[in-house]
This record gives structure tokens, sequence and C-alpha cells, in this order.
């Protein structure tokens, strides 16, 4: 027998039902009043109570609608639906009765009966809604190949979780227990399930042969997330996640939004705190520019900053299907309609001149760049183009229209770099910092070829910042996304090489920073964030394969591949001959990184920037690694290169 072949009965058998229980309670009513002696009621008058309460119920139970829900599916909603339901036709009674009483002076019954009726009538109502339920959730416990789950959690998430199962006849669990770190709530039950201290987890997978673990808090630490996933992996657990309650649709917890849990889930870390009253301080009624603005992070710091009182902020990006995704997104999630969204490429200095007279922005966060590490390997010319051109065009424009600030987003890949992606930002980081640190002359304004700025009598304000930081969770081009995708297709798992470790932060966490480096920096600072710990990438693919529920080099193979072209074991935030100094935010710190004079280093970048726009890809780097004597090539054709310099 199963709970799909039931139909559902029709509300009007329900409505038939509960006018049916509520004749029996006024009888029972009747009853007891009279000590349970028949022969003293008048059975005129009970017809005739009788005819007049059923009028009563039929009228309140059709408005109130006690008869809309699925009995089997009874909550506390219903229940307060039938108290009311059941108050309102009794009390509609009394005042009937007062009306008999003030004309005839002989009610037409008894306060003590309608007291009576109605406390019957509510418990008769409501118990036949729960057995009901309980049948129901009987049969379905039945099921042989019913899987053996305990929530973490016994909050309302964990409730709601236990509730969610309960209403949905396809699902195949059954609860055991609710554990909990909140030693108040242990030994106590929810729906007859009890709650069971969650130090005693290991020894209750053991005992109870449990199949699956959901976690249904939202406040336990990540350490101890890790800890109780780690359990459970070791004794063939599925992990399992609810969303945030903010994600519920319609506000109720369905089946299918209960999913296996994230790796990013278990690698975030503790939020971080930052002062949005000084950011808030900083950028009130400030005009914004965001290149890069539809990618992963420049997205994320448009999402953040719409979280300010900030006047109009500039989407800029190349990628027109991109940009038009996160303008969506933001007309969507926002109310206010203070941005505006800008196609054009920043290696394109008319255009991003146009954009600057345009919308004259306060603050640029230059976020715009090429990233993957292979594809820039193969590409010098387009990666100075866009990483070094791209960059000197916006700080350029940035000191020419009078920014107040320009951030720039760098990248651990630029300390020692041994990639032309990480050369080619380590140089956009000299660039910034050098002509930061050279405003202050007039050797600049003539020098590099901006004599306009006086022409303009623009006094060159603009204070240069960077930020340099590692991997983002679920950014483009990270490891995490692609190893989801290779596990959905069943492998294998590609990972370079057995020792490849990385850092990771979460992409919120990256653009808080941002945020408040750039608001505490006072020009030419590179700021380091504290990434945390390094991870085993080789490790981080087999927990993601074992969260799927599969066993790694069984069901999904792993596979080494070689380290790409340019590709390190590890990354690094400071080179050999660099340290930092703190900052008040614990996060972040201020490397100490080599000074270069600006008009020494201008005339390189000149040739370097000519030699890209000539696709003379050989020249290019010999170039860049007389820049960055540091830059050393890494399983690349351009190894050569290093070894002639010998």
């Amino acid at each position: 027998m199963t709970l799909g072949k039931i139909n559902i009965v029709p509300r009007w058998v329900i409505l038939m039902l509960d006018l049916g229980i509520c004749i029996i309670s006024l009888t029972t009513a009747h009853l007891l009043t009279h000590n349970l002696d028949i022969t003293s009621i008048d059975y005129a008058v009970f017809s005739r109570n009788t005819l007049i309460l059923t009028f009563f119920n039929i009228v309140v139970f059709y408005n109130v609608k006690t008869y809309a829900g699925i009995i089997r599916y009874t909550s506390a909603q219903d229940t307060f639906r039938v108290l009311f339901a059941v108050l309102l036709s009794n009390m509609s009674f009394v005042f009937l009765n007062l009306g008999f009483i003030a004309v005839t002076h002989t009610p037409l019954i008894s306060n003590k009966l309608l007291f009576v009726n109605g406390l019957t009538s509510f418990l008769l109502l409501i118990t036949y809604r729960v057995l009901i339920k309980y049948f129901f959730m009987y049969i379905k416990n039945l099921t042989l190949d019913k899987r053996k789950v305990i929530v973490y959690g016994a909050g309302e998430a964990g409730i709601a979780t236990k509730r969610t199962f309960d209403h949905d006849a396809k699902v195949n669990k059954t609860i055991i227990a609710f554990v909990d770190d909140d030693e108040r709530k242990v030994g106590k039950t929810i729906d007859g399930i009890k709650i069971l201290n969650a130090s005693r987890l290991e020894d209750l997978i053991v005992e109870h042969q449990v199949d699956e673990l959901i976690f249904a808090s939202y406040s336990i630490p990540n350490e101890r997330k890790n800890h109780i996933v780690d359990i459970c992996l070791d004794h063939d657990i599925i992990v399992l996640n609810i969303p945030p309650a903010d994600l519920w649709m319609g506000g109720v917890l369905h089946t299918k939004q209960i999913q296996h849990i994230n790796i990013e889930d278990l690698l975030n870390r503790k939020p971080i705190q930052i002062d949005t009253d000084g950011i808030q301080n900083q950028l009130k009624n400030k005009r914004i520019l965001i290149t890069g603005a539809a990618g992963s992070i420049g997205s994320e710091v448009v999402r953040q900053l719409m979280n300010f009182e900030t006047g109009l902020i500039v989407l800029c990006d190349h990628s027109e299907t991109a940009l038009h995704h996160i303008y969506l997104e933001l007309t969507e999630t926002y109310n206010n309609t203070n941005f505006h969204a800008f196609v054009g490429d920043v290696k394109d200095e008319k255009r991003m001149n146009h954009l600057f007279e345009t919308y004259k922005p306060h603050y640029v966060y230059h976020a715009a760049a090429y990233k993957h590490v292979p594809l820039m390997e193969d590409n010098p010319s387009e990666a100075i183009k866009t990483n070094v051109m791209g960059t000197k065009t916006i700080a350029d424009l940035s000191v020419k229209h009078g920014v107040q600030k320009f951030v720039m987003i760098s990248t651990d890949i630029a300390v020692n770099p041994t990639n032309i992606m990480g050369a080619s930002k380590r140089i956009a980081e000299i660039y910034v910092q050098s002509l930061n640190n050279s405003l202050s002359t007039e050797d600049f304004i003539f020098s590099n070829g901006l004599s306009y700025i006086n022409d303009l009598n623009v006094k060159p304000i603009t204070k240069f910042i960077t930020t340099r930081f590692g991997n983002v969770l679920g950014s483009n081009g990270s490891v995490i996304p692609r190893f989801k995708q290779q596990i959905e297709k069943g492998g294998p798992v590609t990972v370079t090489h057995p020792e490849i470790t990385r850092y990771f932060m979460t992409i919120p966490e990256a653009c808080r920073l941002v945020l408040e480096a750039g608001c505490m920096g006072k020009g030419g600072e590179i700021f380091i964030f504290d990434m945390g710990k390094s991870v085993k990438i080789v490790e981080l693919a087999k927990k993601m394969i074992r969260l799927a529920g599969l066993v790694p080099n069984q069901d999904i193979k792993i596979q080494y591949s070689g380290l790409r072209p340019g590709e390190k074991l590890f990354e690094e935030l400071l080179n050999d001959h660099e340290n930092t100094m703190p900052t008040h935010h614990e996060k972040i710190m201020i490397g100490m990184v080599r000074q270069y004079v600006f008009s020494e280093i201008e005339s390189q970048i000149y040739e370097l920037i000519a030699l890209a726009k000539q696709n003379n890809d050989r020249s290019v780097v010999i170039c860049m690694k007389d820049l960055v004597t540091e830059f050393k090539s890494k399983n690349s054709i351009f190894e050569e290169l290093d070894q002639l310099n010998k």
C-alpha cells in the first residue's frame, strides 16, 4: 500500500465529516450535562439546537475554510483555524441566546452546555485529523527501503526539515534522531523524535547504521562542521544541507532544496567584519566606476556597493552578455536605479576617455583583467594589452579626470611570477604604485606625456591602492566549478599535480576586504589579504567526490594531467625580499614591496606596450623579464629565455 495511490478526499466530504463531528459533540455535551441520563433529555429541544448549531457551523466552516486543508498534512495553522471556527460558531449561539433571554426571558440552550460543546467539538475535530495524519505517517514508514537520517540542529530549521519530510509522500527517509550542541535541548522531543547530544554523533551513527546526515543549523562553527563531515565521510554517510531560510520557496522548505553540502560551505571561514560606517562615509554620494564589472570579482564588488548610499555606479565591461546578466540581476534585486551598464574595452583609450568625461567617477575599482594562466602563456601580447595597457589607460585617465581613489585588484600569482599572466599583473602593480609615488612631482606631469593635466588645470589628486589575494571560491577560472562539472559527468577529475596547493577565499569575503582596503589606503600601498591555510588540491578533489556520495578512484577516477604552462605548485603572497606591516584590520596587511621610480620604468612599459601592439610575443616576454627580474618561467616555452640571461 502506497500513499501515492490514496486520493485526496474532496473538500465537501471533509465539510460533512466536520459537521457530523459537531453533531456528535453536541450529543456528547447533552449527555454529560445530564449525567449520562438519556431519559432526561428533551429531544425536541435537542433537535432544535442541533439544527441551529449546524446552520452556524455551515456558515462559519465555509467562511473560515476549515475543510480546505489536506488532513494528512494537518499543521499548527490548521489547528488554529479549527479553534477559531469552533469559538465563532459557539459565540454566535451565545449571542442568539442573549436575544432570546431579552425577549422571552428563556435561553435556547444553557451556557454550560455550550461551553462543554465547544471543548468536545474542538477536541474531536483535532483528534480525528491527527489520527488520520499519523495513520498516513505509519503507512509511509512501512516503506522497506527507507533511509535512516539524523538531523543536526533541533531549532526552527530542524523542525522545518522534519515537517517537510512528513508532507512529501515520495521521500523514503525516516528521521531517527535530532542532535544538537545545546545541552538544554538534549533529552526533549520534537514530534516524538528524541533530541540527543551532538557529542555522541559518531556512536549514534554506528549504533543506528545511519545513511544520511542533514545540517539544519546555520550557527555551527566551520571547524566543527568540517569535523562532523569528516566523521560522516569516514562512515560512508551522505551529508546534506538545507539552504538559508530566505531562499525557501514562498517561505516554505521543499525537499528538492535539501541537497548535498557544497565544498564552499566547508572552506568558508568566520565572517569578516569591516568598517561599514567608514566605508559609507567615504563612498556616500560618490560616483563609482567598476571595470570588469561582469566578472566574478567585479560583479560582487558591484553587489556590495549597492548596499551603500553611493551615487551613480558605472558597470564597465567588454562582455556584452555577461554585463547584461549582472544588469538584469541588479534591476530585479534592488529598488534603486543608481547604476548604469557601459560596454567598453579598457584597452580602448578613446572609449574609456568618453566614459570618464561622461560620468566623472570619484572612485575607480579596476577588476578588468585576463587571468587564465595557460591561455595567457600562449598569448603574451594580449595579456600585456589588457593587464598592462588596460590598467595604464584607466590609471592615466583617473589622474586626468581627478579621480580620488583608484583601487587595483591584483593576484598572488604576481608574486615571484612563473607565468605571463602573473608577470603582467606585477607590471601593472609596478605602474600604478610608481605612478602614485610620482604624482607630487612636476617631473611626472611632463615626462609621461600627460601634460594635458596642466592644460585642464586638474591637480593630480588620485591615490592609487593595490589589493593582492589568491583564489576565490567559485570565481571564473577557479578549480572548484571545474571539479563539480567533472563529477557531474562521471569523471575523471583532473588534477595537475599530487602536491599542488592553493589558497582559497570566498568572493564576498575578498570583495569586502577590497572595499575596506580601498577606504583605508592613503596611496601607494599594496594590501595583502590573510588567505588562511593553503589547501592541497588533490585532497579537495577527493572530498568533493565523497560529498557527492561517491568513492574516489572507484566511482570517479582522479587523473594527474601535469603542471600546465607557467603553473606553480604553490602560490605566494610575498616574495623573498618582501615583508608586511599590520593594519587596524587583522585580515589586511601592507606589503613592503620594492619601490620603483616612475621615470625609470616608464620607457620600458611604453616599449613593452609597443611590442605587444606588434604581437611580437618573444620580444614581449624578454621585455617583461627585464622589467620584473624575479620572473622565471616554469613548464613554458619561454624557459629558454631565462637560460640565455644566466
